[in-house]
């Protein structure tokens, strides 16, 4: 990545926008590919469908897209209502997403995460979820699967508190910022990095 961003600034006429196409992006390099704004580029993040490897094996249905472009998630920070907990409160909106199959740019609400996870002081190097979400709470997806795949028994109590699109109060960390990560039901994953109010 750093090699075609060094190939681009000495190009001529310089390229307006560099995608970068992979089948998996190493959280760091989603990072600074998704923190770019203000550097006169505009670098995109296409992941690939694994399915390209045995091409001949891939299905013509919903889902088997070559590529996925996926915006940052659309999350609210607000203040939370007691300050008992926590300072903090994130509210996961959605996302949108490229469809490549119509060129069309297409919005996912809470019905298209999988999986979603909040560090609550994010040190800009690597994410440590202290929050984790399956909002598609059900039998056959989220803490349920997990439970039965661990053989474990889970408190239903604490499965509903992390069961949905918004996070349990927090307060602000050493380092003063946060990163949200979702994943939508195809497995794409997105990354938002917030920096925290200095004081309510």
């Amino acid at each position: 990545m750093e090699l075609a961003l060094k190939e681009a600034w000495r190009l001529h006429p310089k390229p307006d926008i560099i995608v970068f196409a992979a089948f998996q992006f190493d959280p760091e390099a989603s990072k600074d590919i998704e923190m770019t704004a203000g550097t006169g580029l505009t670098l995109l993040r296409a992941e690939m469908n694994t399915d390209l490897l045995t091409g001949d094996l891939q299905k013509n249905k919903a889902g088997t897209d070559s590529f996925w472009l996926i915006g940052q998630p659309d999350v609210t920070l607000v203040p939370a209502e007691s300050t008992e907990q926590g300072d903090w409160v994130v509210q996961v909106n959605g996302f949108d997403y490229f469809n490549p199959s119509d060129n069309s740019i297409t919005s996912g609400g809470p019905s298209e995460i999988a999986l979603w996870m909040l560090d609550t002081d994010y040190n800009g190097r690597c994410l440590y979820p202290r929050q984790v979400f399956f909002p598609q709470g059900n039998k056959k997806h989220g803490w349920d699967r997990l439970a039965k795949a661990l053989r474990a028994k889970l408190d239903p109590d604490r499965i509903k508190a992390f069961a949905g699109t918004r996070s349990l109060a927090f307060r602000a960390g050493e380092y003063g910022q946060i990163a949200i990560k979702i994943i939508d039901t195809r497995g794409v994953e997105s990354l938002k990095i917030l920096d925290l109010p200095q004081a309510l």
